[in-house]
Parts: C-alpha cells; structure tokens; sequence
C-alpha cells in the first residue's frame, strides 16, 4: 500500500473510532457538560464537524455542497443520529480534501504541507475525544472500559 493510501486509510479508520465513541455514548449523555462548564458533548462532535467545514469552505469550496455547519445552540441537531450523519459527510469531504491535497502537494489555505493539515486534524480531533472523556466522567456516564481501551485499537476499527 503506498503512502497517500495508508494516510487515506489511517483517516477513515480515525472516523470509524469517532463513530465507534458516539455510538457508545447514551443519547441523553449528549447534554453533558464538564465541571468547569463549556461546551455539551453534544456541541464538542458538532465542533468537530464545523473545523472540518471551516476548512473546506477555503480548502475545497466544492466539496459543501451539501455540508453546513451546526448551530451550536441547536438541540435538533445535537441528537446522535443528526451528528453521526454530518460526521459521515464531512468525513469523507476531508478524505477527497487530503486525497486532493497529497496529489497536488498543497491544501489551499493551509501551511505547511498536506501531511501537516492530516496532522493538525488529527490533533484537534482527539482532543476533543479527550475533552469529551473527561466530559462523560465528570457527567456521570464514564466510558465502559471496553470502549475506553477500544477507542485504541486500530488495528480493529
């Protein structure tokens, strides 16, 4: 497999774990919000879904077709179906966005390179996933220990 391809791979295998997270969490589990108060768990996926957009809205303008962002005060769009919808969508807006990006050797509007703006997404996504941990313990709805180990095993999702 060459390089494009595993960082391709590695990208999709990063959505599943996101979409193996939110399919773990109890629906009512979405209006949770830390002890130090900030966004719900809820708008924490929904972030992660507008970055995304925020992006591609430079990056890719083609590719929003379809996209928008969710408003963050919105509890329509806050349920999990509703996010694992727009999760799937703007997952695969960026798997053409870094696809594009390694063949050109540029994603517009980012610096350095495509490898860094695969990184920089990755880095922002899992602190998120570590924000929303945290966000479930402090919650009441700790992550059953199967799915906190399992959010690690790539070699599986």
């Amino acid at each position: 497999m060459e390089l494009i391809e595993q960082i391709i791979d590695s990208w999709n295998i990063h959505s599943r774990i996101t979409f193996y997270l939110l399919d773990a969490i109890p629906e009512e589990a979405l209006a949770g919000i830390s002890a130090s108060k900030g966004r719900s768990i809820g708008q924490m996926f929904a972030h992660v879904h507008n970055v995304r957009l925020m992006w591609f809205e430079n990056a890719a303008p083609n590719l929003m077709e379809g996209l928008s962002k969710i408003p963050s005060d919105s509890a329509d769009n806050l349920n999990k179906a509703a996010l694992k919808s727009a999760l799937e969508a703007s997952s695969k807006a960026a798997e053409q966005v870094l696809t594009q990006g390694f063949e050109t050797g540029k994603i517009k509007g980012f610096k350095p390179h495509p490898m860094a703006f695969y990184s920089y997404l990755i880095a922002h996504e899992w602190y998120h996933v570590g924000e929303i941990g945290m966000t479930l313990n402090q919650a009441g709805y700790k992550l059953d220990q199967k799915v906190a180990y399992g959010l690690w095993d790539w070699g599986v999702r």
